[in-house]
């Protein structure tokens, strides 16, 4: 192993440079702990294929062109960047209670990658098998990102995303003051449990959408959500088209819904606007809610309240699933 660090041996000190060069490319690192508590150091084409904890505890940390192959990599670390690089299915429950980390260009096949981290940046990332990722997190930034799998962002807090790519269920369940800007979500069950999101410019699709969600705002999106937007308080939505979605905003309360295509059906809202140039069915069963806070407005109807008996009261709900 000297060889690889210039002939210099542990422990690092923090003025201690440690550079592999191109030229080791072929010589792997394994082991428990190959690099435990490394700082200040670049490390450049190596694979890991073994090993459980291979960096952990580092400090200030340039990994690039680095293939990991087994578990735990980079735990409690601080001020990482990852460029180039390859996380292996095995590499699995790879970034955990580590701040500060940037990555870019790099795809990352294994699961549960995240966990408990602050500070993280990721720019053009792949995440093929992203079942349990980025879970109680902090300070986000997604851009150029492509995730695949189910249980993505739950419960974290601070996200930005742009040109965010998703297809899986269950995403962003809990999170709080998320932005998505440009993105397409393919997502059943997206964003229940959130409060203070805004998703502008966006595709959504996915049945269920947002549900027991406060303060969610959704400005120029396209959405297909069967039974979506139930049971949300403070809903905003402006200048968005919602296709083939039934029985939306059930028990939603403060709505200041403004579409700018017909709306399939609408059931039990509680209180608000709706505010659509038609809608197909209007569904108000006045033994669950009261209209007294409700004004819905089409191009034919204006600001009259629609009161209907519910045409097919014993029919089933949807409810959140868990695969």
């Amino acid at each position: 192993f000297k060889t690889i660090i210039r002939g210099r041996a542990f422990p690092f000190s923090n003025t201690l440079k440690v550079s592999i060069y191109t030229k080791y490319f072929t010589l792997p690192i394994g082991g428990e702990r190959p690099l435990f508590h490394l700082q200040n150091a670049e490390v450049r084409r190596v694979i890991f294929p073994d090993g459980e904890s291979l960096l952990k505890e580092g400090r200030d940390l340039k990994l690039d062109q680095v293939l990991f192959k087994y578990k735990y990599p980079l735990w409690n670390d601080e001020n990482v960047t990852v460029t180039d690089s390859l996380f292996e299915e095995m590499g699995r429950s790879g970034i955990w209670y580590t701040n500060n980390i940037t990555i870019k260009d790099t795809t990352l096949q294994a699961p549960k990658l995240f966990r408990r981290s602050k500070g993280i940046k990721l720019t053009n990332v792949h995440f093929a098998h992203v079942e349990e990722t980025m879970w109680t997190c902090e300070d986000i930034e997604l851009t150029n990102v492509q995730v695949n799998g189910d249980y993505f962002g739950m419960n974290s807090k601070h996200i930005v995303a742009d040109h965010l790519d998703l297809v899986g269920n269950y995403a962003f369940d809990g999170a709080e003051d998320v932005l998505v800007t440009n993105s397409r979500l393919m997502s059943k069950d997206c964003f229940w449990n959130t409060k203070r999101v805004t998703v502008k410019d966006s595709i959504l699709s996915g049945e269920y959408l947002a549900w027991h969600s406060e303060n969610l705002t959704l400005i120029n999106c396209v959405i297909e959500s069967d039974q979506g937007l139930n049971y949300v308080d403070h809903l905003t939505v402006k200048n968005c088209r919602i296709n083939d979605s039934p029985l939306l905003f059930e028990y939603g309360t403060n709505l200041d819904v403004q579409v700018i295509g017909n709306l399939t059906s609408v059931k039990n809202p509680i209180s608000g606007t709706i505010q659509a140039p038609a809608i197909g069915t209007i569904i108000i069963d006045p033994t669950k809610v009261s209209t007294d806070n409700l004004v819905i407005k089409t191009d034919n109807n204006r600001d009259q309240r629609i009161l209907t008996v519910d045409p097919n009261p014993n029919e089933q709900e949807g409810e959140q699933e868990d695969d």
